[in-house]
């Protein structure tokens, strides 16, 4: 009796700490809709910004320069990041679970990296071979354009940092951070979470067209697996910074 009375947790007492918890499918998924408001809140700030600060009357071709210049592109993905980390916060808090423990933030062995940058490298490597096959364009003409855009605004930099570190960084704590940790302890479990995650984060992709849109989906898959396998988001977003640098780059070198 006593090592079975041993196994039944104390009950709790006022003034106790009622232990930590986490969201499961319809807390992370309504919550998920106010991280994703929040950082939509955050980039539609500053093109908001840029529209309204316009001189002279404004008409649709201008307006459309400015919120489609690489300065105000960059500039907006910049201010997502700290909007989705402030709409974490908020949704995780009531949790009473460590920010860093909920969202995965932990390393994990350079193993892992290693065999994470080899499966990036593969899957995206197939991908170019297949655009090629098709006869199609390597990289999208939409990440041509704003380039070109940010480099007539002198914003190249600003560019490079803010889909190498601020989108991969804000992007992975929306998906592979908050939406899977809540996924995956539901009744999706996490090949279900690892799947409407990739689902959610390829949906803020919509500037792509369809070839893609599933070359995004699937490197979305492999990024879920790697958090499932690894428990760690912080290699997610290396990964994740390293596909849209040498995107970024591989864009440079194409338009030079």
């Amino acid at each position: 009796m006593d090592s079975l009375s041993s196994q039944i947790p104390p009950p709790l007492v006022a003034g106790t700490a009622r232990p930590p918890r986490i969201w499961k499918f319809w807390g992370t998924t309504l919550w998920g809709l106010f991280i994703f408001g929040a950082m939509f809140a955050g980039q539609l700030a500053v093109i908001a910004w840029f529209v309204l600060r316009q001189e002279g009357e404004a008409d649709i071709v201008s307006t459309i320069r400015a919120v489609g210049g690489g300065l105000t592109i960059s500039l907006s993905v910049i201010m997502g990041l700290p909007a989705v980390a402030a709409a974490c916060w908020i949704a995780i808090r009531p949790s009473r679970t460590p920010f860093a423990d909920y969202l995965a933030l932990r390393w994990t062995t350079w193993k892992n990296a290693a065999l994470g940058v080899v499966s990036l490298v593969v899957l995206v490597g197939c991908w170019d071979l297949l655009s090629r096959a098709l006869g199609r364009e390597i990289t999208p003409g939409f990440m041509g354009d704003v380039l070109k855009s940010a480099q007539a605004d002198g914003a190249l930099w600003l560019l490079v940092i803010a889909f190498c570190i601020a989108a991969p960084i804000s992007e992975e704590l929306f998906a592979r951070g908050f939406l899977y940790r809540g996924w995956s302890e539901s009744f999706l479990k996490p090949a279900g979470a690892v799947l409407l995650s990739s689902i959610a984060w390829t949906s803020l992709h919509m500037q792509y067209d369809w070839f893609f849109f599933g070359e995004v989906f699937s490197i979305g898959l492999l990024f879920g697996y790697i958090r499932y396998r690894t428990g760690s988001t912080l290699l997610t977003i290396v990964l994740h910074g390293l596909n849209n640098l040498a995107a970024t780059l591989q864009t440079i070198f194409l338009t030079s």
